[in-house]
């Protein structure tokens, strides 16, 4: 994936002051392997030097033992759609939702995010959802190269394949995009996340508020969708995803059948499978399984699909998600580090694993010549306290 630099963020005001060269001393260093008690150092955006030791220079900011590790990578967050729409049918202002949505990402230790945006329209009596995905990227990318935002932004296409304007949206994207990620959607009533008619149902009638004549003719609509484009669009979205040059990700993958389909086009990691079964055959296939956060510190699924936490430990998670949550991310890595007694392998799935499945390679590792994207954390009671966010060494939050 091409990975072009990003704007250096402007600096929050900061104890120490630091903008420039950056050194994070008397630390517990979460390395990819162990835990090392130590100082980080960054210059010109890349960590430059990792010593062991407890010695604080009198340029350095003293952690007082706090842990330090990368900023963490977020590959599927609604998190945008929640501030451009705070209510149905309330379209807030888009550089302002923006600006928010990147600041609430800096406060939680998100340094890097894949902004979830759909491609393709439904239009009926019980479901209208309008193109509004290019416009939007525009206006990330404009907010982003005029310095607006704290931490690195990229694409995340979540391509609808049962829809009917799905082709011509993402033809208006191309490789200088930063279209980083393609999710291949599915979401017609009796399949995958929604298998269970009755908890759909529910999920619909609570946020749309429909009768059960208006359901009934919703079902029915997204049903003919997928019978007329789901083929050929899903094989349309993934030689788009080539042409941008984007990684594919399948979405909600529930049988061995449907990962076996999703390895054949070419997915390199599988968002929120269903089932142990579909987790399973992905670890088969050398797919990597990515869960959401939230299920991981609410124990289940508010679908009904299988626990993030009992793939946990049958050694089936590779990647975690906030999904709905932000906050959730850097919190379920400790739920996990409980888990798997290993602090190290827990932070791997919100840094360096993500970082990978989306062709990152300069970012996820507390090493030298990564970027200097770091953050500072402490706990109170088991729950992690972030005490400072670093992007390319300067303090965002």
């Amino acid at each position: 994936m091409n990975t072009p630099s990003d704007p250096l963020p402007k600096a929050i005001p900061s104890r120490s002051g630091e903008t420039g060269s950056l050194s994070l001393a008397n630390a517990q260093l979460v390395l990819p392997d162990r835990v090392l008690t130590g100082s980080v150092t960054i210059s010109d955006g890349q960590i430059t030097a990792i010593e062991e030791g407890t010695h604080v220079p009198d340029d350095a900011v003293d952690c007082h033992l706090d842990w330090v590790m990368p900023g963490l990578v977020e590959l599927h967050t609604d998190n945008l759609e929640r501030h451009i729409e705070p209510r149905p049918a309330v379209d807030w202002p888009h550089l302002p939702a923006l600006i928010a949505h990147d600041a609430e990402l800096a406060s939680t230790g998100i340094t890097t995010v894949f902004d979830a945006l759909r491609v393709g329209s439904v239009h009926s009596s019980s479901a209208r959802y309008g193109a509004y995905a290019r416009k939007m990227a525009n206006e990330i990318l404009a907010a982003r190269a005029e310095g607006c935002l704290r931490i690195s932004h990229f694409l995340h296409l979540r391509a609808e394949i049962c829809s009917e304007t799905l082709m011509q949206e993402m033809s208006e994207f191309g490789p200088a995009d930063r279209v980083g990620i393609v999710s291949l959607m599915d979401h017609t009533p009796g399949q995958r996340q929604f298998r269970d008619m009755a908890v759909l149902k529910n999920y619909v009638s609570k946020r749309r508020g429909l009768s059960d004549n208006e359901f009934t003719a919703h079902v029915a609509h997204l049903r003919e969708l997928q019978k007329h484009y789901g083929d050929r669009h899903e094989a349309g979205a993934v030689i788009e995803a080539r042409r941008y040059g984007a990684a594919l990700a399948s979405h909600d993958d529930t049988t061995a059948a449907q990962v076996a389909q999703s390895a054949d086009k070419g997915v390199t990691f599988a968002e929120f499978p269903t089932t142990k079964e579909a987790a399973e055959a992905c670890a088969d296939k050398g797919i990597a399984v990515m869960m959401g956060a939230p299920n991981i510190i609410r124990g289940a699924s508010h679908s009904g699909n299988v626990s993030a936490r009992e793939l946990a430990g049958a050694d089936l998670l590779d990647i975690v998600s906030s999904d709905y949550v932000p906050s959730a991310l850097l919190l379920s890595a400790f739920y996990l580090a409980e888990q798997w007694q290993s602090l190290p392998r827990a932070i791997r799935c919100v840094t360096e694993n993500p970082a990978r499945a989306a062709g990152l390679a300069d970012r996820g590792r507390l090493e030298t010549g990564q970027r200097g994207d770091v953050i500072r954390v402490s706990s109170h009671a088991g729950t992690p306290l972030l005490r400072g966010v670093w992007c390319q060494g300067v303090r965002v939050s």
